[in-house]
């Protein structure tokens, strides 16, 4: 079983779910989002926020493939771009951080460990570009697939809370720890492959 992951694009936009891909609750602010789908066109306008982010920002999302097949995606973006973030109790985001605004894996291929590749794709990303945090607003009342992420889960792959609530709680994930796993994770690879020298790997047995 291949798993690849692959940012999100205007090219592989409709990979994601349809209900997902028609959605705007982040990308507009509650009454532009109510607007949109009453009387206007809500695939359209998540286009164009996408096509916006990319070229002002660039990376805002990534899908994950399982032999080919898309079995989930994730969005990401500074509080800037994300209009609906400052609606939340716990807001703001703070400054140095970008904002998780919502994942979701496809049921059938939930339970694979894929949410915290998707989590741990993000972090690798946001790295590189110099960022220092992920923050999300987790939702403690999840019970099924919404906008909002389920705050349970997102305590799981190393969030903390920085602003308590009692529904939508501010979560945080320093991405220092996020480098750390990612170094431990090299550090052992190193030291298995190095313990494998040539003589020993091609050795007949």
């Amino acid at each position: 079983m291949s798993r690849r992951l692959a940012n999100v694009t205007l090219d592989n936009l409709d990979d994601l779910p349809r209900r997902c891909r028609r959605c705007v609750f982040w990308e507009l602010d509650p009454v532009s989002g109510e607007r949109a789908v009453k009387s206007g066109d809500p695939a359209l306008e998540k286009e164009a926020w996408i096509s916006a982010t990319l070229l002002e920002w660039g990376s805002c999302g990534k899908i994950v493939y399982v032999d080919g097949v898309p079995a989930g995606f994730v969005l990401y973006a500074p509080p800037l771009y994300v209009p609906r973030s400052v609606a939340f109790p716990t807001s703001p985001v703070s400054a140095d951080a970008v904002l998780l605004m919502t994942a979701h894996i496809i049921p059938e291929f939930s339970g694979g460990g894929l949410g915290r590749m998707l989590i741990q794709g993000v972090a690798k990303d946001l790295t590189r570009r110099g960022v220092k945090a992920i923050e999300a607003f987790g939702d403690l009342k999840w019970e099924e697939p919404s906008c909002l992420l389920p705050a349970e889960h997102l305590l799981a792959v190393g969030f903390k809370t920085v602003r308590p609530h009692l529904r939508y709680p501010r979560l945080r994930l320093e991405l220092k720890s996020a480098v750390s796993w990612r170094e431990d994770v090299e550090v052992a690879l190193e030291r298995l492959l190095g313990s494998m020298t040539p003589e020993r790997a091609l050795r007949p047995v």
